[in-house]
């Protein structure tokens, strides 16, 4: 993630700011320019950035769900874009699903800002969400079908996410990686399947003709192989080629994320105690158009050490806390070139 600044006062604020808490002005975020707007009443009661530009009207969940993205004057539609993808929304009379559901809206913006920097269509017309509540009787499966993703918002839960996450065994679970991890499945469909590039795909990947509900029931009964992290980038990867396309889709999206923003803080990674080249790293470019998958991954790997010994020192587990090896690293490559 970038870093963006007040326009006003030039303090830092955060992507999520609708305020900057050091001079007051209003902020929002622009899709189309892909930047934190300074914004100001225009004499139409609209809003326009400082300096001068188009004119904005604030999202119509604003005050649903603390969105800070704008709509353009113009725009016949009252939803920004990240919300428009949103086909239904949870019952709102009950004040726990309003909570739920406004943390799945921060966690989709985040990820949408990533697919527009990516410069991949992104539209309600092939990609669209359902958060849902689970009832007694009817449980919510999380999951993608077609372009519509399903997503429970008990998720949303801290405790019940880890709760889930314990039981099926994950290292790794949060709201923004299951987005990141279901729009891989649309992708899949659109960049793949729909794009010619499935026996390239398959090379990589695996035959995804394989049956997979036997895989799933497979996985299930019998967990992944004590060899997974030989070849895969977690132990649900294992269970069928399109989760492992899914799943490195996402971890793609997580290193390419955290670099971005590593650039944007010019981290630099230089150990004291090894002269390991490898180990060294300043991280100043841009991760959205490196040239390979090689480049992000010499700024990535002495990042991670950096970062997992921080956390630790916290208390926290690892911030990553996965092994890439050389096949894995191959399947990246291909995510990477894909997009």
């Amino acid at each position: 993630m970038r870093l963006f600044t007040c326009k006003n006062c030039g303090q830092l604020v955060y992507f999520e700011n609708a305020a900057c808490l050091r001079c007051g002005s209003q902020l929002g975020f622009d899709a189309e320019t892909q930047d934190l707007l300074t914004l100001s009443p225009d004499q139409s009661g609209t809003l326009a950035p400082l300096g001068g530009g188009r004119s904005y009207r604030i999202c119509g969940n604003a005050t649903q769900v603390d969105c800070n993205w704008l709509v353009p004057a113009d725009s016949p539609g009252g939803f920004c874009l990240a919300c428009s993808l949103n086909r239904t929304i949870p019952d709102l009379s009950d004040p726990v699903n309003q909570e739920r559901w406004a943390a799945m809206e921060s966690a989709k913006r985040r990820f949408t800002y990533a697919i527009l920097r990516f410069g991949l269509p992104v539209t309600n017309e092939g990609l669209v969400f359902d958060f849902l509540a689970s009832q007694p009787g009817a449980h919510v499966m999380t999951g993608h079908d077609e372009g519509l993703i399903t997503i429970d918002i008990a998720e949303a839960d801290p405790a019940e996410r880890e709760r889930r996450r314990h039981d099926l065994g994950e290292v790794y679970r949060t709201l923004l990686g299951h987005f990141r991890h279901e729009v891989g499945h649309f992708y899949w469909d659109a960049l793949v399947r729909d794009g010619g590039r499935e026996e390239a795909c398959r090379q990589v990947f695996g035959d995804d003709r394989l049956d997979y509900e036997m895989a799933l029931k497979n996985h299930y009964a019998n967990g992944a192989p004590a060899d997974w992290q030989m070849s895969f980038v977690s132990p649900y990867a294992t269970m069928h080629p399109w989760e492992d396309f899914a799943e490195t889709w996402a971890h793609y999206m997580h290193i390419v994320d955290a670099l971005d923003t590593a650039a944007a803080f010019r981290m630099r990674v230089k150990p004291e105690a090894s002269s390991d080249p490898s180990l060294a790293a300043r991280v100043t470019g841009d991760p959205y158009t490196a040239d390979s998958m090689e480049e992000l991954i010499g700024e990535w790997l002495p990042l991670c050490y950096a970062v997992n010994s921080l956390n630790r020192s916290m208390g926290q587990p690892d911030l990553y806390p996965f092994v890439l090896s050389d096949s894995i690293i191959a399947k990246l490559g291909f995510i990477h070139g894909l997009i």
